[in-house]
C-alpha cells in the first residue's frame, strides 16, 4: 500500500495593515457586482518586490497602488479610474498592471496609469484579472470578466513588451484567475476559480499551448485565486476562505498555511527568487501575513 503524510502545518506573522486613513468603509460599484454590495474600505491584491524591497499592492475597488517600504511605510504610488487586480514589477523596473476596466496597464513613475492593450482583434477584454512575466519578455494576462460554469468564457493571453504582438493562448475557461509558469519554463498554470481546479498547458515549438489538462483539483475555500511556483517545482496556491496551500510537482499536498479564521487568502508572492519567505495578502482585513516556506521561490515574475 501507498501511504502520504499528513501536510505540515505552517503559522504566518503580520507583515502590515492597510493604514485606517486608507479604509474606510463604504459603497462601492465593484463590490456591488464582485461582493453582492458587501459595503469595505478595501480590497488588497497583487503583492510584487521590487529590486529594492519595496512591496507593491493593489485595491481593486478604489483603483489604487500602494508601495510598502521595507520600513511597512505606507505610500499611495496611484489612484486612478480603474479596478487594478494582478500587479508585477519587471527586470526593467516597469509596473504592470491586470486591470479589469482598462486593460493591460503600465503605472508610470508620476502614478498616471498608461493603457497598453485593451482589447483583442477589435474587441475590448471582458475584464483583466492576473498576470505573469515569461521568457523573452512576454507577459502573460487572464481575461477572466464575469465568467464561470454559467458562461464559459475567460480566455488567457500574452503581449509582449518590445514588438507589441499580442496572442490569444486558451479561450473557453470558466474564470481564469492567477497563472504561472512551471520551475521548468515548459508549462503554464492557470487556476480556474469556479470549477475549482488548476489547469496546466504545456508549450509547444511555437510558443502555443497543446494538450490543456487539469494538473490539481481542489475543494473548499472559494476556489484557487493567485499562484505561484517553488524551487523544487512545487506549486502554491491561495483559496480564499480556506488557506494557502503548496503542492509538490506530482501534485500532493505537502504544507498547508493556516491564516486567523475568517481570513481570505487572496494572493501571494515570494520576497525573491532566492529566499523562502512568502506574503499574503488577506483581502478580508486589509493585513498582508508572511510565512517562511520550505523551498525558496521561483519564477521570471521575480525580479531580485
Amino acid at each position: 500500500m501507498f501511504y502520504l503524510d499528513p501536510p505540515i502545518r505552517l503559522s504566518t506573522q503580520p507583515y502590515s495593515t492597510i493604514p485606517e486613513k486608507w479604509s474606510t468603509s463604504r459603497p462601492n460599484e465593484w463590490a456591488d457586482n464582485i461582493l453582492g454590495g458587501k459595503v469595505i474600505g478595501s480590497f488588497l491584491e497583487g503583492p510584487c518586490f521590487d529590486r529594492e524591497g519595496n512591496l507593491y499592492v493593489v485595491d481593486i475597488p478604489f483603483g489604487r497602488i500602494f508601495r510598502i517600504s521595507p520600513n511597512k511605510e505606507w505610500l499611495l504610488l496611484a489612484e486612478y479610474d480603474g479596478w487594478p487586480n494582478g500587479l508585477k514589477c519587471t527586470p526593467e523596473g516597469r509596473i504592470l498592471v491586470a486591470d479589469h476596466r482598462q486593460g493591460l496597464v503600465e503605472i508610470s513613475d508620476t502614478g498616471k496609469a498608461v493603457v497598453l492593450v485593451s482589447g483583442y482583434r477589435g474587441e475590448r477584454f471582458r475584464g483583466l484579472n492576473d498576470l505573469t512575466l515569461g521568457l523573452d519578455g512576454w507577459v502573460y494576462f487572464t481575461d477572466q470578466g464575469q465568467s464561470g460554469l454559467q458562461e464559459q468564457s475567460g480566455c488567457v493571453y500574452r503581449w509582449h513588451q518590445k514588438s507589441g504582438a499580442l496572442e490569444r493562448v486558451l479561450s473557453n475557461i470558466p474564470s481564469p484567475n492567477g497563472l504561472v509558469l512551471s520551475a521548468d519554463g515548459k508549462s503554464l498554470y492557470v487556476a480556474v476559480t469556479r470549477t475549482n481546479t488548476i489547469w496546466r498547458a504545456p508549450f509547444v515549438l511555437d510558443g502555443g499551448v497543446s494538450k490543456v489538462g487539469v494538473h490539481l483539483n481542489l475543494s473548499g475555500g472559494g476556489g484557487p485565486d493567485g499562484i505561484a511556483v517553488d524551487l523544487e517545482g512545487g506549486l502554491i496556491v491561495a483559496q480564499p476562505g480556506l488557506g494557502v496551500l503548496r503542492f509538490d510537482p506530482s501534485g500532493i499536498l505537502t504544507h498547508f498555511v493556516q491564516l486567523p479564521r475568517g481570513s481570505s487568502p487572496s494572493n501571494i508572492t515570494f520576497e525573491s527568487h532566492d529566499t523562502s519567505r512568502m506574503v499574503i495578502t488577506d483581502s478580508a482585513s486589509g493585513t498582508i501575513f508572511t510565512v517562511d516556506m520550505p523551498f525558496a521561490g521561483y519564477g521570471m515574475q521575480e525580479t531580485r
